[in-house]
């Protein structure tokens, strides 16, 4: 038994890759390759076609000038770990790149990442850089939808036999909602929750988590997290929801 994490994505890439050339084949779930190259297509077929504002738009962009790069199909650029690509402030907070060798296999084998352009990935999948803004449909195309729709029993299944914490945004659970008992985490500073500003937070508590290479709740409760203060617990269907207050 294991601690598998649920986690977002970013808006912040970087550029860089380690690999050549991104295989969408080599991603988790592979038997489900057709169905992620149905989004891919899309949003290669939307960047070829569109705009440079309905662009900008899908992007969340102001700014963009017309380039080659712009339209580069997603299958004919350089991948990196997910883990890595997200640049975001979670995974700053994170920094994967200090944690230990047995600290990112921890985070390479047991954090799924919900892609809002690949679905669900797991840390150590290699991706392509993209922009793609959080909500925004793909030439009037639902792309959560299509994720709860075709991925969410390869998720269960994936599951089954681990115990689950969700430190995804509230946004992320449309693309696969948790049917097993699990538990979220929750923070208030000045009496008020914290929604845009837990970004940094969920870092911390994955970077410590992966340090101590926790296997389960029990583990878990037992941690100490810098600068968080368990103030309440509560129990709702299925979840379980830690409030931590923030200290400092």
């Amino acid at each position: 038994m294991a601690l598998k994490i649920l986690f977002s994505p970013s808006e912040s890439k970087i550029s860089q890759n380690t690999s050549d050339k991104f295989h969408g084949k080599n991603l988790i779930f592979p038997e489900f390759f057709s169905k992620r190259t149905e989004i891919l297509g899309k949003y290669d077929e939307f960047l070829k076609t569109a705009s440079l504002d309905e662009i900008k738009k899908l992007f969340g962009l102001k700014h963009l000038e017309e380039c080659k790069e712009l339209r580069k199909s997603i299958f004919d650029k350089g991948a990196i770990k997910a883990i890595l690509r997200y640049d975001g402030v979670a995974y700053k907070h994170l920094n994967y790149r200090s944690l230990s060798d047995k600290a990112q296999s921890y985070i390479d084998n047991n954090v799924l990442i919900f892609s809002n352009l690949f679905g669900p990935i797991l840390a150590k999948d290699e991706i392509a850089e993209y922009k793609l803004k959080q909500g925004e449909k793909l030439a009037g195309f639902e792309i959560s939808n299509f994720y709860d729709k075709n991925f969410s029993k390869a998720v269960d299944k994936f599951l089954q036999n681990d115990e689950v914490l969700d430190l995804r945004a509230k946004f992320y659970e449309k693309f696969y909602t948790i049917k097993k008992e699990y538990t979220t985490f929750s923070f208030m500073k000045n009496k008020k929750i914290l929604s845009h500003h837990a970004k940094a937070y969920r870092g911390n508590v994955l970077r410590e988590i992966a340090n101590n290479l926790v296997n389960n709740k029990d583990e878990l409760m037992g941690l100490n997290f810098k600068n968080l203060k368990l103030i309440d617990m509560k129990k709702i269907g299925p979840k379980t929801e830690l409030m931590f207050e923030i200290c400092e």
